[in-house]
């Protein structure tokens, strides 16, 4: 069995093929590197991926559609992984029109490729779980309206998942969403808040924290977020268009968060106390009951043990 990649370079991009990889799959990756974030940390991964036997990698943007149709036909996966997508709340406050072209107009090529493809492949694509906007129900379920996006990135999310039954229902395409809820873990976004809050503690300088710190979120384990992302690939009996969380089930004190981290790497944290900024949600906490029935999805890593795994790596990879 084949399985393209979009975003292979990336956090959750890199975990899946390399997980795919030892079950015995073929992986095709696509990535363009974009430098949102540093571009070595991608490279780095890429190249990981590109010593094992079954992975194949194109460099190419999903925005280049006659080249992805190009890798479609050369390689007729079985499975398309859509994960390539511009990330980050703020970031789309700031820069709009690359949210347009990357996730709607990127994510419009990849449904394309697959309706056209030779043999039209499963697709699984990420959303999020910032679709949820200001819902104040905990914790989010599939069932909820989502209509309410504060954030043009997730505008853009919610836009795929409209795009993704669109497909379906005309063309008889498997499209399966998953909605991430804030995964971390080993090789992370440099952007991401585990990241900032461990470069400002090593290196003595105060932690921004927003809303006084008053802030939930459901935080999942990157090994826990890959099973799910398996379970759904190889399910056979999901219906032709769905959604589901995919997270801890488990909403988390920010405070907290930043005291195990600080314990991980044996530093004490200084805070700088900031408000709430313009998108962030005050709380995500998933209902997973959805995605259990249908796959058997138990996520088993707390914060207390993955934590200290994204702490050690690091430490390791920054050498500090």
């Amino acid at each position: 069995m084949t399985i393209l990649i979009t975003g292979f370079a990336g956090f959750i991009g890199f975990h899946a093929a390399r997980d795919f990889l030892r079950r015995g799959w073929w992986v095709v990756g696509v990535d363009n590197f974009c430098d949102y974030y540093d571009v070595k940390l991608k490279r780095d991964r890429a190249a990981i991926l590109g010593e094992q036997p079954g992975f194949t990698a194109h460099e190419l943007d999903i925005c280049d559609f006659a080249g992805l149709e190009k890798v479609f036909a050369e390689e007729a996966p079985d499975v398309v992984l859509n994960l390539a997508a511009q990330p980050g709340v703020r970031y789309s406050i700031t820069h709009p029109f690359i949210y347009q072209k990357s996730n709607v107009e990127g994510f419009l090529n990849v449904l394309e490729c697959c309706r056209h493809a030779a043999k039209v492949p499963k697709l699984v694509f990420a959303s999020s779980s910032s679709v949820y906007g200001g819902n104040t129900k905990m914790p989010f379920e599939e069932s909820d309206q989502v209509d309410t996006p504060v954030s043009l990135y997730a505008a853009t999310k919610k836009a795929n998942e409209l795009m993704a039954h669109t497909y379906s229902h005309l063309y008889k395409m498997q499209t399966i969403g998953l909605r991430f809820f804030t995964v971390y873990g080993a090789w992370y976004r440099p952007d991401m808040a585990l990241s900032l809050f461990a470069d400002a503690m090593l290196h003595g300088r105060p932690i921004k924290v927003f809303n006084n710190g008053d802030m939930l979120r459901d935080f999942t384990f990157v090994d826990d977020i890959v099973d799910g992302i398996v379970r759904v690939v190889e399910a056979q009996n999901l219906p032709l268009y769905d959604i589901f969380n995919i997270g801890n089930h488990r909403s988390e004190k920010l405070l907290d968060v930043i005291e195990t981290l600080a314990a991980a790497l044996g530093v004490t944290p200084k805070m700088e106390m900031l408000p709430m900024q313009a998108g962030d949600l005050y709380a995500t906490y998933a209902s997973i009951d959805k995605l259990n029935k249908a796959v058997g999805y138990v996520p088993k890593t707390t914060i207390r043990e993955g934590v200290p795994v994204f702490a050690k790596w690091y430490r390791e990879y920054h050498g500090l």
